[in-house]
């Protein structure tokens, strides 16, 4: 597993353009040597991705603890810890562009949803200094957080085929626009996504946005198959949970906004990289008929 996941980033990274300068210029306009580290980026990424898998709380103790005692053989050119955090923040724009690299591809299904990434507790608040103007307080159905929403789209097979990061106050439609580019056929959401704006702009695109209806709104005819399929949005609330509780994706000891956007990729990766995927599975006949909701 871990030689499958190395070659996978490693030929990726070879595909990027090559660094030419070994030097760099900072605000300051004093050149600042820019050394091939011990250990490469693909390397790196690799440990990180593995870290998400491992099931450890922390990743100072699987670094100090698994990988420098256990991993030495297939990592033989290991630094500190503390070398090892400060040269993986290079790591965050290759790990965006691998994650974007192995989306999915749409299959005429799809099923849309955020989540809440709360990144300290409300009694902290006012005392958290890492995030200060960038995350936001907002409320869910589950109460108040602080932090970042992650927007995902997945098709029917479990895979991730779009996402996107906002804070935690913005609305769950406004970034679907930019998420679809790539999808067609219908995308079952919840009734955060209703709105007569959002469903002409992706019907002008070829998309049919489905959704469930409020209470004190009127019934309206459904197809029986888009009924059941409705019931089956619960797969990306599912895999939601697997992101928070195995691939841990949340937690409340970020450094850095970039260690943030590190350990949230890093995350999605992982999944994304899993054989294991909650999928629908359904032997219906297709039903043309309507019924009301």
């Amino acid at each position: 597993m871990i030689t499958e996941i190395f070659c996978l980033i490693d030929d990726f990274v070879k595909t990027l353009p090559l660094k030419n300068n070994n030097t760099l210029k900072s605000d300051d306009n004093k050149k600042h040597r820019n050394r091939k580290g011990k250990m490469s980026e693909s390397e790196m990424i690799t440990i990180i991705i593995l870290f998400q898998m491992s099931g450890y709380r922390t990743f100072k103790h699987f670094y100090l603890s698994h990988v420098c005692i256990n991993l030495r053989k297939e990592f033989p050119s290991l630094v500190g810890y503390s070398r090892f955090i400060d040269n993986s923040k290079n790591c965050a724009f290759i790990m965006l562009l691998f994650m974007h690299s192995i989306l999915s591809t749409c299959t005429g299904i799809s099923f849309m949803d955020s989540t809440s990434i709360n990144i300290c507790h409300s009694k902290r608040i006012s005392r958290n200094k890492t995030f200060k103007g960038v995350a936001q307080r907002s409320k869910t159905t589950m109460g108040w957080f602080f932090g970042f929403k992650l927007h995902l789209i997945i098709n029917d097979v479990g895979e991730i085929i779009s996402f996107s990061i906002s804070k935690g106050n913005v609305d769950d439609r406004i970034p679907v626009p930019k998420m679809i580019k790539k999808i067609f056929g219908k995308i079952f959401a919840d009734k955060g996504y209703l709105g007569k704006d959002l469903f002409e702009k992706l019907f002008e695109q070829g998309i049919h946005l489905i959704t469930g209806i409020r209470k004190n709104m009127k019934n309206k005819l459904m197809l029986m198959t888009d009924k059941i399929l409705l019931r089956k949005r619960f797969i990306i609330e599912t895999i939601n949970d697997k992101l928070k509780n195995e691939c841990q994706i949340e937690h409340t000891r970020h450094r850095s906004f970039t260690g943030f956007i590190i350990n949230l990729i890093a995350g999605l990766i992982s999944y994304q990289l899993s054989p294991n995927k909650p999928k629908i599975r359904m032997n219906l006949d297709t039903v043309n008929s309507p019924i009301t909701t």
